[in-house]
């Protein structure tokens, strides 16, 4: 209906608010404040007590083996294949429905991406496309957790069991999600996570692998040069100044300052959660009656962690594209964003890797109508209520 106002010529004035809403602001509060000001005060700033206690309440958190502060959650992952002896010659087996990080490590480790669509429902990688790209070469598969919602982590782990891989999770989302009751950081042998500012649990920057006691131990002097002192206080003596290099590292670990954000978020996050997933259930049940509109899934054997709310807009029940929607909602003050643009869509990956849309057949028809609404703790019931009518209101205004 009023989708005719405009061919009409008559005047239709839009919802809007007063402000623009943002999508995904950090909730840091005076508890953070004042963790980082005591670390200020204190002898450490860089990787030091508070580090250590930040990884072992991560650890106890999710009930994994060991846990490993990083300074971002790329380089979890990069160490983690670097633990894993993943190198120049490999395959690793990862999702075109994910942020280009995930496929840069598996690059620049020197091994091979290998390109794999994903489900229709979650949007996550395909089992049986992974099973269907196994090579001789192939030594791992990366799933992605996307949007928070765990892959399905028991076919894959069959699959690596029966050709003797190595599951490495990008759990970049899936802070604190679970699958079959178990927490996304206890399932696999390694699980990379991020705490970039817009993540569900944030440091500003910075990342966690957990995983067993041996691979996250292995990967350890990855993280700061290769150094090692050890053999030096194994030895009985006790100089400051000795170390020895035994592998070629990176710099890659994890400040106090940074852990001191992250040990007061860890105290919150189950508060955070909760108040996302209210969140995403009354976008649900607002968008469930709306033909132009599809809500996300989630499955009954996992409890998402709702780092993003991801719409699918049915196009053929809209006379207006995708950037058009986003557009309409900024109009309004409503904040609007895409993940992912699939990788089979960049150009280096196109041309280096030859992949080509075809072979992505549900990731190029479903990321074409992909639009993420602000997800976050900050957002009040009036904020929600702003999200709501506001999306159903450009849904309405150009239906078909």
């Amino acid at each position: 209906m009023a989708g005719h106002l405009f061919r009409r010529g008559l005047s239709y004035h839009p919802r809007v608010r007063a402000t623009l809403l943002p999508f995904s602001p950090p909730s840091i509060g005076d508890e953070e404040i004042d963790e980082v000001a005591a670390t200020l005060r204190g002898e450490w700033l860089t990787t030091g007590p508070r580090t250590q206690r930040f990884e072992a309440e991560m650890a106890r958190y999710v009930g994994a083996e060991r846990a490993l502060a990083v300074s971002s959650g790329t380089a979890a992952m990069q160490i983690a294949l670097a633990a894993a002896g993943i190198g120049p010659g490999d395959e690793v087996i990862t999702t075109t429905m994910t942020f280009c990080a995930t496929a840069h490590v598996i690059h620049h480790a020197g091994a091979t991406p290998v390109i794999v669509d994903v489900e229709p429902d979650t949007l996550n990688i395909d089992p049986a496309a992974v099973e269907r790209a196994v090579t001789p070469r192939t030594r791992a598969i990366m799933p992605v957790h996307l949007y928070g919602h765990p892959a399905e982590m028991d076919p894959l782990l069959d699959l690596a069991r029966a050709h003797d891989l190595i599951v490495i999770e990008d759990a970049a989302h899936a802070l604190p999600a679970t699958y079959r009751g178990r927490v996304v950081g206890s399932i696999g042998p390694l699980c990379a996570f991020s705490f970039y500012a817009t993540k569900n649990l944030t440091t500003g920057e910075g990342g966690m692998l957990t995983g067993t006691h041996a691979l996250v131990d292995a990967a350890r002097p990855w993280t700061r040069h290769g150094i090692d002192r050890d053999r030096q206080a194994a030895s009985g003596t006790k100089d400051s100044w000795w170390y020895d290099v035994v592998l070629p590292g990176f710099k890659c670990n994890m400040s106090d300052i940074m852990a001191a954000i992250g040990l007061r978020q860890l105290e919150k996050l189950d508060a955070f959660h909760e108040r996302r997933v209210a969140i995403a259930a009354a976008y649900s049940k607002a968008f469930a009656d709306m033909p132009q509109l599809q809500v996300p899934t989630e499955r009954p054997h996992v409890r998402s962690a709702w780092h993003l709310y991801a719409l699918r807009l049915h196009l053929d029940r809209l006379t207006i594209d995708r950037a058009r929607f986003i557009e309409e909602l900024r109009q309004r003050h409503i904040s609007a964003s895409v993940h992912f643009i699939p990788l089979h869509h960049m150009r280096f990956y196109a041309d280096v890797y030859g992949l080509s849309a075809s072979d992505y057949p549900v990731a190029e028809r479903e990321a074409a109508r992909l639009l993420s609404l602000p997800l976050h703790p900050l957002l009040t019931d009036h904020d929600v209520d702003d999200v709501i009518e506001t999306t159903r209101e450009v849904a309405r205004v150009f239906a078909r």
